[in-house]
């Protein structure tokens, strides 16, 4: 069987609240399902038969729900035991597809944005330990396709003091037998989307382990990580497999610049940014 016929999808919800932040991954790849969990120190991959994976107006997988209106999780592994429920009001989605007019085409990754910006409620618990997440930021994003880009960056924020979500990514782009660095980037502030992309005409002025900077027309962009190095080891998809591995820091300080014309928009540091690199 080809490669592209081997499918995977998986959704990206990031909670974060009172010092604590954790990631749930659900999703599956060509031959079974699975729920990842990420925290500050450490992190899960928990397999599911895909029997057991149910895609309707919610993801099922196992005793496992999740919605754009939250989730209810009841793991219970020999590794993990993880329980509750957290809700979400006041989402964000963007204006369109992230992927532009690249969603016409076959591409062996796409990416898509569900909420920017979020309000939780409820808690978990995680090995025993009680963690409240009410009052907290959350973001969803997903990916589809058959396999992540052999090259890329990403790094995403919303822990600010003003009202604002920034993700941003810059990958290795197969397409049709070309290969191209392209960018997708969405900057949200306050009620404002900004969006800077390849098919706006992006410029990506550098782009490197613990540095993004990016121009288009009148806006740039500018995302400094000062401590690159990520910390968790994820298994990630490759020709519809969870054969590849990534690696991902849930929670590390980065310092984000956004200019229009020399004037800045918006310059705030967050201790709790989410950032993968793999080139």
């Amino acid at each position: 069987m080809n490669a592209r016929n081997f499918q995977f999808e998986g959704w990206y919800y990031k909670h974060q609240a009172n010092g604590k932040s954790l990631s749930i991954i659900p999703g599956r790849s060509y031959d079974e399902a699975f729920v990842m969990v990420v925290t500050d120190g450490k992190s899960y991959y928990i397999p599911y038969p895909l029997s057991e994976y149910r895609k309707g107006d919610t993801l099922i997988v196992g005793g496992n729900i999740f919605s754009p209106d939250g989730i209810t999780l009841a793991i219970h592994h020999e590794t993990l035991v993880l329980t509750g429920e957290i809700t979400y009001t006041n989402l964000t989605p963007i204006h369109g597809d992230i992927m532009g007019p690249f969603r016409f085409f076959p591409m062996e990754c796409r990416h898509g944005i569900v909420s920017m910006l979020h309000t939780l409620h409820g808690e978990i618990i995680l090995n025993g330990e009680v963690q409240c997440f009410t009052g907290g930021k959350g973001y969803i994003e997903s990916d589809s396709g058959y396999s992540f880009p052999s090259g890329y960056t990403w790094v995403h924020s919303n822990d600010f003091e003003k009202n604002c979500s920034i993700m941003a990514s810059v990958a290795r782009i197969p397409f049709y037998g070309l290969k191209f660095w392209g960018c997708i980037c969405v900057v949200w502030l306050n009620g404002q989307e900004y969006r800077l992309a390849t098919y706006k005409g992006v410029k990506i002025l550098r782009c490197e382990a613990g540095m993004i900077a990016l121009k288009q027309g009148r806006y740039q962009l500018t995302i400094t990580i000062p401590d690159p190095l990520v910390k968790h080891k994820l298994p990630a998809p490759r020709a519809g497999k969870m054969s590849h591995s990534i690696r991902e820091s849930l929670s590390c300080p980065a310092h984000f610049r956004f200019m229009e014309d020399g004037h800045c928009l918006f310059d705030e540091r967050s201790n709790t940014s989410s950032y993968e690199y793999e080139m």
